[in-house]
C-alpha cells in the first residue's frame, strides 16, 4: 500500500508531500494543482507498465497503431518546474522507499532521462543508480560493489550480471534480471512494480455508460465504457448481484429488484433496470448520478480489484443527500479489500460525512497569493481544524474559504519565524 508521495520540482510543486491512506480526499480551488497530483500517479503507473520516459510523457502505440497509453498532461517544458533541471518523486510503499529523479539530456534534443533512482528499506539499500553526463549509469546492488552497465547505443562495457541499463527507462523495470540481486530483494522490486501497475484512473462520463457494449468486454473503461457487460458478468455471482441491488435501492427512489441485459440486432448488450412493479427503465433514462454510483459500485465490488483507484470528482452528479452512501461504500470497501481510493472533490458535503480515518487522509492543495507554486497540507494539521470540524463542520470551512486562509496564515507565520 502506498503511504506517501513526495513531489520535488514536479510541475507546480517545489517540495511537497501527499499523505495517502486507504481513502484519500484532495480538495482545492480550480487550477491549484489537484490534477498535477493525478499526473504524478499516472507517471508512476507508466513505470509500472514498463514504458520508457518518452512513452510515459508522450504516447504509447499498440498493434495496428491504436493508442495504448495517452501521455501525462503538459508540454515537455512544463513537466519539470520552471527554472529547474530535474524533478523527483519519492514514494513510500509499506516499508519500501522508491525514488526516481528525471532530467533532460540536452545532447539528445532535450529528451527525458533517468538521472538517479533508488529502492531502499529504512536501513538497507536494495539498488541505486546515478547517471553522469556522457557516462553509463552507475548501478549499486544492495550494499555491494558498484557496477558499470552498458547504455544502449554506447560503447560496450563489462556486463557481468547480464543487465543492460538504459537511461531512457526507469531502472525498476530493468534490474529484476540482475544476478547479483537476491531473491528477497527481487521480490521487493516486484512488489513496488506491482503497486504502480495496479492503478486505475476513472473519470466517469454518463453518456459513455449508457452505450451498449459488445459481449466479452468485462473491464470497465476509464470513462465508464462497457458498463452493461461488466455488470452482466458480476451479476453471475448471486451474492454480488444482491449486494448491488441493495445498494441501488438505498441510493435511489427506484425500487430496483433486478438488472436485465437485452441484446440488439447487432449483438450489443444494453442495460435495463427492473423495478419491483415490473417497470423497466433503460440506462438511457437513468439519471447521471445513478449511473455514476453504479459504476463506482461495479469498480469496488467486482472481483479481482486493482490496488489503487484515482477518481476525478467521485461524487459528481450525485445528490448531496445521497453522497453519504457513496462515502460509506468507499470507506467499507477500502477497509475490507485492502485497496486504496484517491479522489479530488469540490463537494463540501463529502467533507462533513467522512469518518476520522478519512479526515486524517484529507489534504488541501493551495496556491498562495502572488505565488506560482502549490502547497499540500493535511487538513487535520491546520490550526484548530479538529475543533472547528466538530463545531462548524468541514463543509462550511471549505465553502467559506477557511482552509486557504488558514494555509496562507500558517505559511506566512512560518516565513516570519524563519527570518
Amino acid at each position: 500500500m502506498i503511504t506517501s508521495v513526495r513531489l520535488v520540482n514536479f510541475k507546480n510543486f517545489a517540495d511537497e508531500t501527499l499523505r495517502v491512506g486507504p481513502f484519500t480526499v484532495i480538495v482545492g480551488a480550480n487550477a491549484s494543482g489537484k490534477s498535477n497530483i493525478r499526473d504524478a500517479f499516472r507517471f508512476l503507473h507508466g513505470i509500472g507498465r514498463g514504458y520508457t520516459l518518452a512513452e510515459i510523457f508522450g504516447e504509447k502505440y499498440g498493434a495496428g497503431g491504436q493508442v495504448e497509453w495517452a501521455g501525462v498532461r503538459g508540454a515537455m517544458n512544463e513537466i519539470i518546474r520552471f527554472g529547474q533541471s530535474a524533478f523527483s518523486l519519492q514514494v513510500k510503499v509499506a516499508d519500501l522507499i522508491y525514488t526516481i529523479e528525471v532530467g533532460r539530456d540536452e545532447n539528445k534534443n532535450g529528451a527525458f532521462q533517468v538521472t538517479a533512482e533508488s529502492l531502499k528499506l529504512p536501513a538497507t539499500s536494495i539498488y541505486s543508480t546515478r547517471t553522469d553526463p556522457g557516462d553509463p549509469p552507475l548501478l549499486r546492488l544492495g550494499e555491494g560493489q558498484q557496477l558499470l552497465y552498458q547504455v544502449k547505443g554506447a560503447s560496450k562495457r563489462s556486463n557481468r550480471n547480464g543487465v543492460e541499463l538504459s537511461i531512457d527507462k526507469p531502472g525498476l523495470n530493468q534490474i529484476s534480471g540482475a544476478k547479483a540481486l537476491s531473491d528477497e530483494h527481487s521480490s521487493f522490486v516486484r512488489n513496488v512494480t506491482r503497486s504502480f501497475s495496479s492503478m486505475r484512473f476513472l473519470d466517469l462520463v454518463p453518456s459513455r455508460m449508457r452505450e451498449p457494449a459488445l459481449p466479452g468486454q468485462t473491464a470497465l473503461g476509464d470513462r465508464g465504457e462497457h458498463l452493461p457487460t461488466v455488470l452482466q458478468a458480476i451479476c453471475k455471482d448471486p451474492q454480488l448481484k444482491e449486494t448491488l441491488v441493495e445498494w441501488m435501492r438505498e441510493l435511489t427512489p427506484m425500487d430496483v429488484r433486478d438488472f436485465e441485459f437485452p441484446t440488439d440486432p447487432s449483438g450489443r448488450v444494453h442495460l435495463v433496470f427492473l423495478e419491483a412493479n415490473d417497470r423497466r427503465v433503460s440506462a438511457y433514462a437513468a439519471s447521471d448520478g445513478m449511473l455514476r454510483f453504479l459504476a463506482v459500485l461495479v469498480t469496488l465490488l467486482g472481483p479481482n480489484p486493482d490496488g489503487l483507484y484515482f477518481f476525478e470528482e467521485i461524487v459528481n452528479g450525485i445528490h448531496p443527500a445521497r453522497q453519504w452512501l457513496l462515502l460509506e461504500l468507499v470507506e467499507k470497501q477500502t477497509a475490507k479489500q485492502g485497496i486504496q481510493v484517491i479522489t479530488t472533490t469540490h463537494s463540501p458535503d463529502l467533507l462533513t460525512m467522512m469518518n476520522d480515518e478519512t479526515f486524517k487522509n484529507t489534504s488541501v492543495i493551495c496556491r498562495l497569493e502572488d505565488a506560482d507554486d502549490a502547497i499540500i497540507r493535511p487538513v487535520a494539521e491546520l490550526p484548530r481544524a479538529e475543533e472547528l470540524r466538530k463545531s462548524q463542520g468541514l463543509s462550511n470551512l471549505l465553502s467559506g474559504g477557511w482552509m486557504e486562509d488558514a494555509l496562507a496564515f500558517t505559511e506566512g507565520y512560518d516565513e516570519e519565524v524563519g527570518k
